[in-house]
């Protein structure tokens, strides 16, 4: 298949984020990567935050009780805040090149904070979309049939990368071509075998 339109997350993908990492260091108990990943995926105060339902004051001090973090829910926001590092090296440069041949969107979880820290990326996209915007989440199906209805496309002229599991299998489960990637390179890796780039 040669996708139309290729749909992929910011944190983990294209943008440096080193959120699970220090988010796991600060846990009583750290947890592998992709638990954690799914595990805040399903949280109800991430949920909220990242459907743009809560105050980022309200999100910290959910996420700082519910986890048993031992910072203050001021501390937690102020780190949260610089979590994503911006694009990964090169990757502007490979979403110029891609769009001269294809849709190129993001969907992210993602919340008021960091969409409006990197202003969404938008000048590397073609569709630039939020969670907190659209509402809706991932992994949740509607966020998916969502961002089908925003790219103006079907489920079979997609392609898709995430770096969660749950992500990857909820587009999947929708009939939408998925693929799980962890950083650029893997991006680059997965495009090239495809022969897509």
């Amino acid at each position: 298949m040669q996708p139309a339109v290729l749909l992929f997350d910011l944190g983990g993908v294209l943008v440096e984020n080193v959120g699970f990492d220090r988010f796991n260091a600060l846990l009583p108990s750290p947890i592998p990567l992709d638990d954690l990943k799914t595990k805040w995926l399903a949280s109800p105060a991430v949920r909220a935050f990242e459907t743009g339902r809560c105050s980022p004051e309200l999100f910290a001090r959910n996420v700082v009780s519910d986890w048993q973090l031992p910072l203050t829910p001021e501390a937690f926001l102020d780190a949260f805040t610089y979590w994503p590092k911006g694009l990964y090296a090169g990757a502007s440069e490979l979403l110029a090149s891609l769009r001269q041949r294809y849709v190129v969107a993001c969907v992210s979880n993602s919340n008021e904070i960091h969409w409006q820290r990197f202003n969404g990326f938008r000048e590397h996209f073609d569709v630039a979309l939020s969670s907190h915007v659209l509402g809706e989440v991932k992994p949740d199906p509607e966020f998916f049939l969502r961002a089908l209805q925003e790219c103006n496309a079907t489920r079979g002229e997609v392609a898709f990368f995430d770096d969660s599991l749950a992500n990857v299998d909820a587009a999947r489960s929708l009939g939408i071509e998925a693929f799980h990637v962890n950083g650029f390179d893997e991006v680059r890796l997965t495009l090239a075998e495809r022969g897509w780039l």
